[in-house]
């Protein structure tokens, strides 16, 4: 859908109406034969299907270059119904990883309900496994094995069939800090917050309330304010005023944010940024929502 945030149209973007996305989609479709465009309703929402997770990010990625604005949802697999039976995809996977990792990565595809097939150990100190997992379990793991396996790890799948849909989680295992209200961010409240988890933004960035600035090491969202300063007195003490040092942010590529965002966020695309947000961007709401 259009980039509704509060800084929509404020970044070189030129096409932000669900108008002139539906016009871009009609043109793309006359020579993109893989992709199917539907509007949902008179929402300015639609629904664009294709061959996986980097057959849209191209898209997106080439629609921001172009100078469009959207807000981009979690994806979804697409199911199928036959015989009374809900069936979804599968696929076939090979992980190449070292025998010092074997652990946390068998840990991980264990925890997102993938069936071994076979182990081969591959020369002094690397190991190839191969799995059958689903679509919906798959999205979001290349990232994962690249941090569990520090970049050494490589992974290829490969389309298997349909099989019948597991009741395998594949949500997050961590929450979100959420900016409260809307502002820079300053080094002094970050300093703050990074003992809580991982930021995703430095200081001196504009955020809005409802933005995502970070990952937070527990379970649950939580909401914060990265923009309070230091309040300022005609006092000092001594060490109090040293130099602050944050640590490098976690700056995710599109494909990453893509991936990462949860079924109740969104990837704000604009041509220069890439953003995290709630769908709902007040917390009430939010809270409301959850309630319900």
């Amino acid at each position: 859908r259009g980039n509704d945030s509060p800084f929509a149209g404020k970044e070189c973007g030129v096409f932000l109406t669900s108008r002139q996305l539906r016009e871009r989609g009609e043109r793309e479709k006359e020579t993109n034969v893989g992709l199917r465009i539907e509007e949902m309703g008179n929402t300015g929402v639609f629904k664009v299907s294709g061959r996986g997770e980097l057959h849209l990010s191209i898209l997106i990625e080439t629609m921001r270059r172009e100078g469009f604005e959207m807000s981009v949802s979690r994806p979804q697999v697409i199911y199928k119904q036959e015989n009374g039976v809900t069936l979804e995809p599968a696929e076939y996977l090979i992980v190449d990883v070292s025998k010092e990792y074997q652990g946390t990565v068998l840990e991980s595809l264990g925890r997102r309900g993938a069936e071994m097939k076979n182990m081969v150990v591959e020369g002094e100190d690397r190991l190839r496994l191969e799995y059958i997992i689903t679509a919906r379990s798959l999205i979001g793991f290349k990232n994962e094995l690249l941090t569990r396996s520090k970049g050494t790890g490589i992974m290829h799948h490969s389309f298997h069939g349909y099989i019948p849909k597991s009741d395998t989680s594949t949500s997050r295992l961590s929450g979100a800090m959420v900016a409260m209200e809307q502002g820079d961010t300053t080094a002094y409240a970050l300093d703050n917050l990074q003992e809580r988890g991982t930021l995703f933004i430095g200081a001196g960035v504009s955020v809005y309330k409802g933005m995502i600035i970070g990952e937070h090491s527990r379970d649950n969202d939580v909401v914060v304010n990265p923009c309070k300063g230091k309040k300022l007195s005609n006092m000092r003490a001594t060490g109090s005023d040293d130099l602050i040092l944050l640590a490098p942010p976690r700056v995710l590529s599109l494909e990453q944010a893509i991936e990462y965002v949860e079924t109740d966020e969104l990837v704000e695309v604009t041509p220069k940024s890439i953003r995290l947000r709630k769908k709902s961007l007040t917390a009430d709401h939010r809270r409301n929502r959850d309630n319900e």
